[in-house]
C-alpha cells in the first residue's frame, strides 16, 4: 500500500505552535537540548517562508488560581500547591526559542492551547488554516490541540520530532497510532520542501 502524497503548505496560511516550551518543563522532556534545536530550526524555516510563530505557555495568576474547581484533577492540585506563577522563570518561554515581533503568544491555564485563550481568534483574524505542531508533553498539550484543532477543521501537521513526553511509550503510541487519524505526521527535515508553495 503506497502512503498518500503529503499536502502542501501555503506559508501564509500556516502557523508553527511552540506548545509549552517554557523553563519549567523542557527539562522533562528527553534530550531536551536536541529537541529545542530542532524546533529552533524549523521555526528559522517556516519564518523564511513567511510563516507565522506562534507560542504558548501554562501559567497562573492568583485569579486564575482561585477559580479553578475541585472537579478538576489535574489543575486543581496544581492552583492548591500555587504552582506555574506567571511571572515564576519556570513559566517563561525558553531563551533559545524566544518570540519575536509579529510572533503570537498566548497564556493558557489548562492543557490544551485554545480552550482558555483567544488563539484561534488570533489565528483566524491572520487568515491561518494550519497549523505544526511541536510541544512538551505529546501527552498533554500536543494531544490536547491536536483534538481541538481538528474539531475546528484546521489542517493539522505534527512535527514527529519536534514534540516529545517524559515518557516514551506515551509518544511512540500517540505519534503511530492516535495522531494519523487526525493529522499529517511529518519530520522537521520534511518541513522545508513542503513550506515551498505551489
Amino acid at each position: 500500500m503506497t502512503t498518500p502524497a503529503l499536502p502542501q503548505i501555503d506559508p501564509r496560511r500556516t502557523a508553527l505552535l511552540a506548545m509549552d516550551f517554557q523553563n519549567g518543563i523542557v527539562a522533562i522532556a528527553p534530550e531536551p537540548d536536541a529537541l529545542i534545536e530542532r524546533v529552533k530550526g524549523a521555526m528559522a524555516d517556516v519564518r523564511a517562508a513567511g510563516g507565522t510563530i506562534g507560542y504558548v505557555r501554562v501559567a497562573f495568576t492568583e485569579d486564575d488560581w482561585a477559580k479553578v474547581p475541585a472537579t478538576n484533577k489535574t489543575f486543581s492540585a496544581v492552583a492548591a500547591a500555587r504552582m506555574m506563577h506567571h511571572e515564576e522563570d519556570a513559566t517563561q518561554i525558553n531563551g533559545r526559542i524566544a518570540p519575536e515581533d509579529g510572533d503570537i503568544v498566548v497564556r493558557k491555564i489548562r492543557f490544551g492551547s485554545v480552550s482558555t485563550t483567544d488563539l484561534h481568534e488570533q489565528l483566524h483574524n491572520r487568515g491561518i488554516d494550519t497549523l505544526i505542531l511541536s510541544g512538551i508533553s505529546t501527552g498533554g498539550v500536543v494531544l490536547s490541540t491536536l483534538i481541538d484543532a481538528a474539531d475546528r477543521d484546521y489542517r493539522v501537521f505534527v512535527l514527529t520530532d519536534g514534540v516529545a513526553d517524559p515518557d516514551p511509550e506515551v509518544n511512540r503510541v500517540l505519534v503511530n497510532e492516535v495522531f494519523p487519524s487526525r493529522a499529517h505526521l511529518i519530520d522537521t527535515t520534511q518541513l522545508p520542501e513542503l513550506l515551498k508553495s505551489a
